[in-house]
């Protein structure tokens, strides 16, 4: 026997009439009474026409008042109908002439009732008429038959409601809390009615249906409120709650999508699944409901600023005050940046780093990881750091004594492509391929012709180019690109294991052979060009060469680290999430669209900034700009990115790159690009039909509005919008917003590990200066401008970390949470997912003849968010 499975008192009166002995009902005479009065209901019903047509009783008063929150009259209204025009004296009257009636009527009468006489038509008071506009009862009132000869109790006709209320199959997603719901429709709402069956209520993973019985029928149902209330002793605990399904007497089925955890004791109103803009609610009661969920979401989610020039982010100290009930304000923006070291801030056994354990330590429940990716996320960092650590290399400064001792530091978490980067490194083929279907393949431009802070000649690369071309002449066929670093030129230095680092700003210049392969031409490790900043050719001395090519993939990994990753991908979705959060309700169309790209966006973030970003963190820990030069190239960075940048057909475009031949990131990228395009604009199109219906949504409009002064700062040269008119400008949008959430951070997030375990192929920070003379670099020299041994093996294990997706994964496409409810929007995601399908096969099948696939922007194995 479960919880809350008590009978209760089904007779709590007494009872007088003669022969019998006055006294509480018994269980059994009490179920017995009431099995008859349902057989006595049934006859009253086949005799009397008035009753199956729904026509309404007399107004007489019983059982609890109910809210009107819809059709009363014909108008809408939200008020509470005490007690339908009567008084408190009218009910005691009408009880205490049942209980005269009681002790007049033998027994006897009710266990064998007598035949009803012919039912005569009764008179309806003017306030008892159904609404004119659902002809439906109105709210407060009971449908009751009123008392016959022979028969006092009076019997209400009862409207059941089944509700089937689906759990999360989530480790702790079960309950022990009271679940009681209320049904809300335009013509009433049902009175509170706890869920109570036979066994466990509400165990995770289950699946249990439940009956609410009305006095009458709800018309069109606006909401339903799940109340969590606290059960006996037992201390509060959380409840995620999947669905709900709701079964109309007349078998008309609403779907109520939640897939939220349901914290503490609080009541949550819950919409149908239909998708409804704010132009399409005109009910004061539903538009209520939206102020008053996006009012408590932006008390939740607060924006914070991180440092000036930054994305806005999330402020983690709000979830702290809901957990402390205490009040704040809707909006703070205290920076956070010269903080300093906080009390929480500390090193953690087995970890190099500190780790900011206060923001960790409250998160909002819906944005926090789940039991099953945080564990997957601790086995994957702790066995991986103890095993450097017990091998003494966290602890080990100094040069490494040879290149082949770096492959020892992952020795159990080699992949084909480790080998493959570890074999192939120092080949200029391979350079060049890592411009293309490496972890940053958005760096190259092609030039027409050649900046004058690279004077490289023809003379300098004529070797390369043959006796059948010259510089000019490729230059003109579009087969010269360059690779700026300027954004390092000013950046900030570092000191690590107490050691000045060093940072260059290279200008790299790329051919594009006959052959189809980008290999380099030319390397300038400064911006300024003069007799201090030489250019490497390939026609250098081996070493000399290399250490340039070296400093390039230096500057490669902190670009890509801190800007194209990290700005560009973490922040800005970060700031999407955000506004999606805080502007669209549930019940909109774009929140349905893109919930399933925010999924543990803020709580990746939260933990990179609390393990990374703080001070003394891991960028403190491995980057020779450390965390001061993070925020001048994210801030940076801000300040120069555009939305053509963001647009990745745009991108391609105004980079010249769609003809170079083997670039898979493009090839796969515009592939998958099409494909949700496709997706959105199917569902835009459904939505908005024309322009006005953009325009005219409110809260469409914040949320463009607070995305642009939050994200891009409110920059107008930005190019990003402020505001949008037409459906063609939010199918863009929205294409670029899931593009950059999901497949785009798998393109510059999945393949760190492949890439940089051979740490020379990604040097996260160099120790000599870049060298102004040729001719002076040897092996000892080049080891010694490599990153020490216990820098290396941080930089892997953040490598490692962020390469490995923790499980509890959702691939591309992947909607197990069903928000969208109509047919039509069910139809674009199956397509949806048919195009990605036919695009997995079509990769898998050209990278069958690879030499080295390119796997990250297979569809099952981008993850649909920013999750990691």
């Amino acid at each position: 026997m479960g919880r809350n499975r008590s009978w209760g008192t089904l007779g709590s009166g007494r009872t007088s009439t003669p022969g019998h002995q006055s006294g509480p009902l018994t269980r059994r005479r009490a179920v017995s009474q009431l099995y008859r009065r349902y057989l006595l209901l049934f006859s009253i019903s086949a005799s009397d026409p008035s009753l199956r047509s729904g026509t309404q009783a007399p107004d007489i008063h019983l059982g609890e008042p109910a809210r009107g929150t819809g059709c009363v009259r014909g108008k809408q209204t939200s008020i509470r109908v005490q007690d339908c025009g009567r008084g408190e004296g009218a009910r005691a009257a009408s009880r205490e002439l049942r209980r005269e009636k009681a002790q007049e009527q033998p027994r006897e009468s009710w266990v064998h009732p007598q035949p009803y006489p012919a039912p005569q038509p009764l008179p309806l008071h003017p306030e008892t008429q159904p609404c004119p506009a659902c002809r439906s009862s109105p709210p407060g009132r009971l449908l009751l038959r009123p008392a016959l000869p022979g028969h006092p109790f009076l019997l209400p006709i009862m409207a059941v409601y089944r509700l089937c209320v689906t759990t999360g199959p989530y480790l702790r997603a079960g309950t022990l809390d009271n679940i009681s719901v209320t049904l809300v429709g335009t013509c009433g709402e049902s009175p509170k009615q706890r869920l109570d069956r036979m066994g466990r209520d509400f165990a995770p993973g289950s699946v249990q249906k439940y009956k609410v019985r009305c006095t009458a029928e709800l018309g069109e149902l606006l909401l339903l409120r799940v109340h969590k209330e606290r059960y006996a002793f037992f201390r509060k605990d959380s409840w995620y709650c999947s669905r709900i399904c709701v079964t109309e007497p007349d078998g008309t089925v609403s779907h109520f999508p939640c897939y939220q955890w349901i914290e503490g004791y609080c009541t949550v109103e819950l919409r149908p699944g239909t998708a409804r803009t704010i132009c399409q609610d005109s009910l004061p009661l539903l538009l209520d409901h939206r102020t008053r969920e996006l009012r408590a979401r932006q008390e939740c989610y607060r924006w914070k600023i991180y440092a000036p020039g930054f994305p806005c982010m999330v402020d983690v100290n709000s979830f702290q005050e809901m957990e402390s009930d205490k009040k704040f304000a809707l909006t703070k923006t205290t920076t956070c940046v010269d903080q300093g070291d906080s009390s929480g801030n500390r090193y953690l056994p087995g970890f190099p780093m500190k780790i900011d354990i206060p923001s960790l330590m409250y998160m909002e429940p819906n944005v926090r990881y789940s039991a099953t990716k945080t564990i997957s996320l601790l086995f994957n960092a702790i066995p991986a750091s103890l095993g450097m650590k017990l091998r003494g290399l966290l602890d080990r400064k100094g040069s490494w004594k040879k290149l082949d001792d770096m492959q020892n530091i992952f020795w159990c978490h080699k992949t084909f492509t480790t080998k493959y980067v570890t074999e192939h490194w120092c080949e200029d083929h391979f350079f060049g391929y890592q411009y293309l279907n490496g972890v940053n393949p958005v760096m190259l431009h092609c030039i027409s012709s050649l900046p004058s802070k690279l004077p490289v000649t023809n003379d300098m690369v004529a070797p390369l180019l043959g006796q059948d071309t010259c510089l000019q002449t490729e230059l003109e066929r579009g087969n010269i690109f360059l690779a700026d670093y300027w954004i390092l030129a000013e950046a900030p230095t570092h000191c690590l294991n107490g050691r000045q680092q060093y940072v260059a700003a290279p200008l790299c210049l790329l051919w594009l052979s006959p052959q189809g392969a980008l290999v380099p031409l030319a390397i300038q490790l400064s911006q300024t060009p003069g007799p201090d900043s030489p250019i490497f050719l390939p026609t250098d001395s081996e070493w000399d060469w290399l250490l340039a090519k070296t400093w390039v993939r230096n500057s490669e990994f902190l670009v890509h680290e801190n800007n194209t990753h990290f700005l560009c991908t973490h922040l800005l979705c970060e700031a999407f999430a955000m506004a999606t959060l805080r502007q669209l309700p549930l019940c909109h169309p774009i929140y349905k669209l893109l919930l399933p790209h925010t999924r543990y966006t803020l709580q990746v973030n939260t933990i990179a900034r609390a393990t990374l970003l703080n001070p003394e963190g891991l960028v403190d820990q491995v980057t020779s700009i450390g965390r001061q030069g993070l925020i001048y190239l994210m801030s940076t960075g801000l300040a120069h990115f555009t939305y053509t940048n963001f647009c990745l057909p745009d991108s391609l475009r105004a980079r010249g790159v769609l003809a170079i031949p083997n670039y898979h990131y493009r090839d796969d990228g515009l592939k998958i690009w099409a494909a949700i395009e496709s997706f959105v604009s199917e569902i835009v199109g459904y939505y908005y039909p024309s322009d006005a219906s953009v325009q005219q949504d409110s809260e469409l409009q914040a949320w463009t509005g607070e995305i642009f002064a939050q994200a891009f700062l409110g920059r107008e040269s930005s190019g990003f919008p402020s505001r949008l008119c037409t459906p063609g400008e939010m199918v863009k949008f929205l294409t670029a917003i899931i593009f950059n959430c999901s497949a785009q951070h798998a393109a510059v997030n999945s393949g760190q590990h492949d890439f940089g375990a051979w740490m020379p192929n990604a040097p996260s920070s160099m120790r000599q200066p870049p060298p102004q003379t040729k001719g002076t670099t040897t092996l000892k020299t080049y080891l010694d401008t490599l990153p020490e041994v216990n820098i290396s093996c941080n930089n892997l294990l953040l490598f490692w970390l962020v390469s490995q997706e923790p499980k509890d994964q959702r691939p591309l496409g992947t909607y197990p949470d069903e928000h969208f409810t109509e047919e039509a929007p069910r139809r674009s995601i199956a397509a949806f997912q048919s195009r990605l399908a036919q695009i997995s096969r079509d990769i898998q099948e050209r990278n069958q003849g690879l030499a080295l696939p390119y796997t990250y922007l297979d569809p099952p194995l981008i993850e649909n968010s920013v999750s990691i």
